[in-house]
């Protein structure tokens, strides 16, 4: 949303969107994720970090403020309608997309693995 004039991170309670409306981030933010266990919400700052939130349990709303997690050196897709980051469910560990190395003159590479547990299952047997 953007009623700062930039967006920004706000939630609301569910199912009653009209209880409530509480921003998150505090100088930007975008692309939000939820930690499994709804404890930390994650989003990205303007200069692409990931930045979390941790909140407090309880029956009124209760965060602490947006600390970051990791710099801005993963590849972001702000400028499209999805995110370019997922968290574990464990919430230790994010999957991000790295960017290049610098190196110009290759095109950027992904490496699709087909059939990959029957590779698992070759590598490692089971007992």
């Amino acid at each position: 949303m953007k009623s700062s004039g930039r967006d920004e991170v706000y939630v609301r309670p569910f199912p009653d969107v009209e209880g409530g409306r509480w921003q998150v981030s505090t100088d930007g933010g975008r692309t939000p994720v939820w930690a499994h266990n709804g404890r930390a919400l994650f989003y990205r700052s303007p200069d692409k970090a990931v930045m979390a939130v941790q909140i407090e349990p309880g029956s009124a709303w209760r965060s602490g403020p947006p600390t970051q997690m990791l710099p801005a050196r993963y590849f972001d897709n702000s400028g499209t309608t999805g995110r370019s980051f997922d968290v574990t469910a464990d919430g230790q560990r994010f999957l991000m997309i790295k960017e290049g190395g610098g190196d110009d003159t290759s095109p950027p590479q992904a490496v699709v693995v087909q059939n990959w547990t029957e590779e698992l299952k070759r590598l490692v047997p089971a007992r």
